[in-house]
């Protein structure tokens, strides 16, 4: 046994750490137009494929397909016009 606690094995200092190499290495995406990926914690990465998902079922009526993020509701509202099946100017209300 080396060290019997932590207390015994200090942390480096910066005057006695190596030189260290900073390397950039680029390897984007191929399956998204921007070629990026996700880092860091996995949990941030699937609400928004949950949400888009969850949209485009309840869109279903409709014909929409949500290939991309972000869902906006401008997009949604594009999405529904470009379908065909959604009209171009929203009904006027009557009164009774």
């Amino acid at each position: 046994l080396l060290t019997g606690t932590l207390m015994d094995y200090p942390l480096p200092r910066a005057d006695e750490m190596p030189p260290l190499d900073v390397v950039h290495m680029d390897f984007p995406s191929v399956i998204n137009p921007l070629g990026i990926k996700g880092v860091g914690e996995s949990g941030v990465i699937s609400p928004a494929a949950a949400v888009a998902n969850a949209v485009e079922d309840a869109l279903a009526d409709y014909g929409v397909e949500i290939d991309r993020p972000p869902v906006t509701s401008a997009r949604v509202f594009e999405l529904l016009r470009a379908s065909g099946r959604w009209p171009a100017r929203p009904r006027e209300e009557t009164r009774s």
